[in-house]
């Protein structure tokens, strides 16, 4: 089966990078354990919350490795002689990625009454504009030329 690039366009010059991202993505986890927000926190600023009730901070991680969020829970085994006669409350561990742009910042993560919360800042670009100037070639030799025919 052949894939198609969304970026072969000989006018999308160094995109490429953004493929890779978008596969990535499409390798994430589907599953929605734990469920999450995500805020528009002003101008500059997004707020990822993530339900992690029962977790304690001993038992989260918040890493950024190759422009992706990661948190992790694992939580500890409780006590064996605990016996439940119903158990709803999930105790597994989980890993939920998030793909970030280039440029955006983890700020800080909090953890709040069962919620999780990651602070992200996008720093505004500086608008760069500048003026490539135009050289004029050098000659180039084509080759020698022999004059057959002056003095002959």
């Amino acid at each position: 089966m052949t894939r198609v690039s969304l970026f072969n366009s000989p006018l999308l010059l160094g995109f490429d990078h953004f493929e890779r991202v978008l596969d990535r993505i499409s390798k994430t986890s589907a599953e929605g354990y734990p469920p999450y927000n995500i805020e528009q926190m002003g101008e500059n600023g997004l707020r990822i919350t993530l339900a992690v009730a029962g977790f304690s901070m001993d038992d989260l991680q918040v890493a950024v490795e190759d422009n992706q969020l990661i948190v992790r829970g694992l939580q500890r085994d409780d006590d064996p002689n605990r016996i439940f006669l119903h158990r709803g409350i999930a105790a597994r561990q989980f890993q939920r990625a998030f793909v970030l742009a280039e440029g955006i910042e983890v700020r800080n993560a909090i953890l709040d009454n069962g919620l999780l919360h990651i602070d992200l800042e996008r720093p505004m670009p500086e608008r760069r504009a500048r003026t490539i100037p135009i050289e004029k070639a050098e000659p180039r030799h084509r080759g020698t030329t022999i004059d057959v025919g002056a003095g002959q």
